[in-house]
């Protein structure tokens, strides 16, 4: 049994360490199981120490964000969660901005208005954090983070920072490099235009208000499900198959948008998951069409 608390106690307060932490707590589906130890660097120093810790006690470990775009299982996760919420800096360079990866997509999109830059407005309703955004390439409204990233810093297993620019990153639908080499995004670097404070403003109240009226942003949900595959429209497909209001348990179809699963109560992760399955059979037999989860699910099976 690991010591958790003894693992961190010598850099992090008591309070930036928990144990059995339920992760439901953590995500916007509101599911999960609880992991053995949550901690909560502040800064990236601490960050480092808590990547070398858990890398010298053989210990695994998941990055953790906003919580959106995830799904645990309902046993919870086996070692340790690092939570980046907790790196907040933001700092303006003219046309660019330094946003540490635990600042919301949101608070990111709203700085970079407010300093009069243009070019992150589609993301300003993205839920989650600019870390996870980075992670996933993350797009909405014709935007997405590959077009505004010029660099990012990131963590590997070793506590060693590298700074990775724009033509490393491997950026592709709803995929990064750091799908494939592990590291831990720190701090990301966009560059954006500069524009008129009050028409980027109206552009981003637009495209929320679209959101509102068109996505269940009221219910518990991590966003679209599923990813868009060519030529189709997933929303589209299960609505033509009369799964709209569809359930398993409190895990359901959205009624607003199909395109998006909600928590409509207490749902499990196997709710969830019964409810993705199904989804996937009756699309691929009704269209032939094999979809795939872009939400990530993690934790023990």
């Amino acid at each position: 049994m690991v010591a958790y608390t003894e693992l961190f106690s010598s850099f992090l307060r008591k309070n930036q360490i928990k144990l059995n932490e339920p992760m439901s707590r953590h995500t916007t589906f509101g599911i999960g199981g609880a992991a053995d130890c949550f901690v909560m660097p502040e800064t990236i120093e601490e960050l480092q120490k808590v990547i070398v810790e858990v890398t010298k006690a053989n210990v695994p470990f998941f990055i953790l964000g906003g919580g959106a775009n995830l799904l645990v299982r309902d046993k919870g996760i086996r070692g340790v969660v690092i939570y980046t919420g907790r790196l907040q800096s933001i700092i303006h360079e003219g046309n660019r901005l330094r946003v540490a990866a635990g600042v919301s997509t949101a608070k990111a999109a709203k700085a970079a208005m407010e300093y009069g830059l243009s070019g992150m407005e589609f993301a300003a309703g993205i839920p989650g954090t600019i870390g996870g955004a980075a992670y996933m390439n993350a797009g909405a409204y014709n935007g997405e983070m590959a077009d505004i990233v010029v660099s990012v810093l990131s963590c590997n297993r070793n506590g060693q920072l590298s700074v990775y620019n724009k033509s490393k990153l491997h950026y592709d639908y709803r995929h990064s490099l750091f799908m494939e080499n592990g590291e831990i995004i720190v701090e990301i670097t966009v560059e954006l235009a500069p524009g008129n404070i009050h028409d980027i403003e109206v552009m981003m109240e637009e495209f929320n208000r679209r959101r509102r009226m068109k996505q269940p942003l009221e219910k518990k949900s991590a966003g679209s499900t599923f990813k868009r595959p060519a030529g189709y429209f997933v929303g589209q497909m299960i609505e033509e198959m009369g799964l709209k209001g569809f359930a398993v348990g409190d895990a359901k179809v959205s009624m607003k948008h199909a395109g998006f699963l909600i928590n409509d109560g207490h749902a499990s992760c196997t709710d969830m998951m019964n409810l993705i399955s199904e989804i996937k059979r009756r699309v691929f037999d009704g269209y032939g069409v094999e979809l795939m989860t872009e939400v990530q699910i993690v934790g023990e099976e």
